[in-house]
């Protein structure tokens, strides 16, 4: 899905509880993922290569393409949900359709349909070179559930 889908911004307010969320993630920033896009329904995560996130061949590792997918339809649901509400995966599936390459990957996580329970996300990931080409690499679906902010 390209841009076009919707292309305005999430309310400010609406960015701030996403990025806010994002930044707790020891695993996203173990990784050194950032988003760079929060929309309505739609979120972005961009993950440079390095050594760290590769695999043998020196492609991205299966494991953080999948990390970023998951976390990318994951705050687009977020993005639809009410202030007292947080988003947990109950499942997703990939499919890896092509070696994931290039000098960054980006994870593009769009909500299909979001329901008073449930919510169901589209994710895409590209492999992303400097010189702008970019390559579908994976596809999946995700099923998120919503829940009650916990108390803390």
């Amino acid at each position: 899905m390209e841009d076009q889908v919707n292309p305005e911004q999430a309310s400010p307010a609406v960015r701030k509880r996403v990025q806010d969320s994002f930044d707790r993630q020891g695993l996203m920033a173990h990784l050194g993922a950032q988003i760079t896009r929060i929309a309505p329904g739609r979120v972005h995560i961009v993950l440079p290569a390095r050594a760290e996130v590769t695999q043998q061949h020196g492609y991205f590792h299966a494991g953080a393409t999948s990390a970023v997918a998951e976390s990318a339809g994951g705050y687009a649901a977020l993005t639809l949900f009410p202030e007292d509400c947080e988003v947990l995966t109950v499942e997703y599936k990939i499919n890896l359709l092509a070696p994931a390459a290039g000098d960054r990957i980006e994870a593009v996580g769009t909500v299909l349909k979001s329901g008073r329970t449930l919510t169901v996300c589209q994710l895409e990931v590209y492999g992303v070179r400097d010189d702008g080409e970019r390559t579908l690499v994976a596809s999946g679906q995700q099923t998120l559930i919503r829940v009650n902010t916990p108390t803390q």
